[in-house]
C-alpha cells in the first residue's frame, strides 16, 4: 500500500458538529488498518492524516468520504508521500 498525506483545511464557514463525525470516520479508518497517523494543527485552521491506500483513485474516493469533506466545511487535499 502506499501513503497519501491528506490535508484537511477548516473553511471560515465549518461546522463543530461535524468534528465529532470527522474523529470516528478516522477511528474507524485506524481500525481497519488505512490509518497510520492523525491529528489537528496547533493553530486549529485544520489538520491532516497519512492514509493507507493502493493508489491515488483509491485515497480519492476513501478521503471523499470523510464527513469533513461531505459537510463541506473543509477542504481536503490529498499528495502521495514517499515517507520512511
Amino acid at each position: 500500500m502506499n501513503r497519501y498525506l491528506v490535508l484537511a483545511m477548516r473553511r471560515a464557514s465549518f461546522d463543530t458538529a461535524v468534528v465529532p463525525l470527522h474523529q470516528q470516520f478516522l477511528e474507524d479508518l485506524r481500525a481497519r488498518g488505512r490509518l497510520e497517523l492523525s491529528g489537528p494543527f496547533g493553530d486549529k485552521s485544520g489538520g491532516a492524516y497519512l492514509l493507507l491506500a493502493d493508489d491515488l483513485a483509491q485515497a480519492q474516493t476513501i478521503a471523499h468520504r470523510d464527513p469533513a469533506h461531505t459537510s463541506g466545511g473543509w477542504d481536503i487535499t490529498l499528495y502521495e508521500w514517499a515517507a520512511r
